[in-house]
């Protein structure tokens, strides 16, 4: 898996993405929101997590952008510490999945393999 991390809090960011790379994921950093949307126009990430709580964008717009670009993530989650709702606001749909900090591993695990099993089932339909 191509996963995007944005995260202004760049000691979490970098810890995720070593997280991610032992377990045989490709992982790329961003710690603003423009650097997000730099990096989506730039290469296909399968999933984005996206912290909402970013000093240049609200990680809600990040979402809405990349949902909105030529190589759309497949997957977009929420990272935050604030409440499903307060992230969500009035579009509950934009984000597929919303994870708490601190992030719950196993339930990022999970994101990943429906990931993964979404990306297998789609190249091989003919």
């Amino acid at each position: 898996m191509n996963v995007l991390i944005v995260d202004d809090n760049q000691a979490a960011a970098d810890l995720l993405q070593e997280l991610l790379s032992l377990q045989d994921h490709t992982a790329r950093c961003t710690y603003s929101a423009q650097e997000a949307l730099a990096a989506g126009a730039e290469e296909t990430f399968d999933v984005a997590l996206i912290d909402i709580t970013l000093p240049d964008l609200p990680g809600t717009e990040v979402a809405r952008r990349l949902r909105a670009s030529s190589r759309p993530p497949a997957l977009l989650v929420a990272v935050t510490g604030l409440s499903s709702h307060d992230t969500l606001g009035s579009d509950p749909k934009l984000f597929d999945h919303h994870l708490q900090k601190p992030i719950d591993f196993d339930a990022l695990d999970r994101i990943l393999e429906q990931a993964v099993a979404a990306k297998s089932a789609s190249s091989s339909a003919p």
